[in-house]
């Protein structure tokens, strides 16, 4: 909840240390009641290029989102601020439009000196990630590359000296270098645009301001400025993988059905589409196989699903991810609370075995570099996935998926993989056990940990494996141990 300040401090230079507290709570509460709902209709694409790279995709199991944007100087929620709906708290004392001003008006203050991609895509590379996505524009409509289609942007402040001012490039570059598959997140609502929220009107809710059926010049505006910021992206930041587009609200009216109305946001009863038919066709020309992840808008364009801040209950046959973050916030937050390297080593190892992707989310801090206790916690992930990857990547879900805690892969080599969450903080058992996805009679079954075999026998239905007595030394020190045998 956004705590009391004066009007005179909210636009005084030092307001933004005064905002350290909003992010936590407003962030904590978005993520309850303002998630991105999963839609159940999945429609598989045709292109063979596009399958392809898809294929490739659901080889990697495990990426990073990174937020960062004008939100990550005074650290607080990623751009829902500005947004007047419910479940955003705000002072009643300052008045909304200069609430406005101010976060706006952050742009002459954002001066990321240190920012260091590269520290970025070695920590990434560290923790075993594979592909990024990287915010190019959220809500808010404060631009992280150089486009010429606004002013608002990180190229036009006092950052737009700096030989890498043109963040997204430098990111990508930096990423790309460490072999990643590349993405970019932009935002399909802006709400800096003029042709978006109309100045002329009040700003409700997340929605266009304005009746699009009264207006459809302003409209049609706002659908060429989209179409040329992505033809930026698409044909001036180099080899794209993914094209990650946020906002599931704007979209055509007839995709609008009962699951989106649940969401409990504001409907408008007419289109906002912004014509993805072209958007996807040119974007596919500059960049043949992209994947296009039109968030929630079931069709053509949404090549693979997005549950968010979860993990789904049951197997999914579509490709999906979970988009998660690594702290209770997608952007930099002070004194953020952290998901333990144990916690996220569960989630990724459920997440796999249900036929998904991790996708991880970070901020870097307003000076451009990563927390140090994000790098630590990313390496402590890495160095679980260094020994135990081969049950991760590369792998597919079996009918089979899940025993208690135990989670089941399938290598295209048609090995079987066994994982075993283990208790956070506890000593390894000396013995473990499992039902379904038996061992092949005969066959041997290797520790991936050490790369040695583990005596097993079948007991009845189940399967009970005999661990090595070293491995019990450490309390918490195997958040799971992984298996590689020939199944039945």
């Amino acid at each position: 909840m956004f705590f009391s300040f004066t009007k005179k401090a909210a636009v005084a230079k030092g307001v933004a240390a005064l905002l350290l507290a909003v992010g936590a709570a407003a962030s904590v509460q978005a993520q309850t009641d303002n998630l991105h709902r999963q839609s159940s209709i999945y429609e598989a694409p045709t292109d063979p290029l596009v399958l392809k790279k898809l294929d490739k995709w659901q080889d990697q199991k495990f990426g990073m989102i990174i937020h960062w944007g004008l939100y990550a100087v005074p650290g607080m929620i990623e751009s829902w601020a500005l947004c007047s709906e419910d479940w955003i708290e705000r002072d009643s004392t300052v008045a909304y439009e200069d609430f406005k001003k101010w976060y706006w008006g952050l742009n002459k203050e954002f001066n990321p000196v240190n920012f260091n991609p590269e520290q970025w895509a070695s920590a990434a590379k560290a923790a075993g990630m594979r592909y990024l996505v990287f915010t190019t524009k959220h809500h808010d409509g404060f631009n992280m590359f150089d486009t010429k289609q606004t002013d608002f942007k990180i190229t036009n402040g006092p950052f737009a000296a700096h030989p890498r001012a043109n963040v997204a490039k430098h990111v990508f570059e930096a990423f790309r270098q460490e072999g990643f598959m590349i993405g970019a997140y932009f935002s399909k609502p802006d709400w800096h645009s003029e042709y978006f929220w109309w100045p002329k009107y009040a700003t409700p809710d997340r929605n266009v301001n304005y009746d699009i059926r009264k207006h459809p010049w302003r409209w049609n505006q706002y659908k060429q400025f989209t179409y040329n910021q992505l033809s930026e992206l698409m044909h001036d930041y180099g080899s794209m993988d993914i094209l990650w587009l946020d906002g599931g609200w704007v979209r055509p009216l007839e995709t609008v059905n009962d699951e989106v109305r649940a969401w409990g946001a504001a409907i408008p009863e007419f289109s906002q589409e912004v014509d993805m038919p072209r958007i996807a066709t040119m974007a596919r020309q500059a960049q043949p196989g992209l994947l296009i992840v039109d968030r929630t808008v079931h069709g053509p364009y949404e090549n693979y699903q997005t549950p968010e801040q979860r993990v789904p209950d049951h197997k999914i046959d579509n490709p999906w991810e979970s988009c998660m973050t690594l702290g209770n916030n997608w952007g930099y937050v002070p004194n953020d609370q952290f998901k333990s390297p144990t916690k996220v080593i569960h989630s990724l190892v459920e997440i796999v075995a249900k036929g998904g992707s991790l996708l991880l989310g970070v901020g870097p801090k307003p000076d451009g570099t990563l927390p140090e206790e994000v790098v630590e916690r990313l390496a402590d992930i890495g160095e679980w996935l260094e020994a135990n990857g081969e049950a991760i990547y590369s792998t597919r879900a079996t009918a089979h998926y899940q025993d208690g805690s135990t989670f089941f892969t399938q290598g295209k080599n048609k090995l079987r993989y066994a994982i075993a969450c283990l208790p956070e903080g506890e000593a390894v058992p000396t013995t473990l056990e499992w039902s379904g996805n038996m061992p092949k009679r005969g066959s041997k079954m290797k520790l991936l940990h050490n790369g040695k075999t583990v005596k097993w026998v079948k007991e009845g239905e189940k399967v009970r494996v005999y661990l090595p007595k070293s491995l019990s030394k450490e309390k918490g020190a195997y958040p799971a141990l992984a298996f590689a045998f020939t199944a039945e």
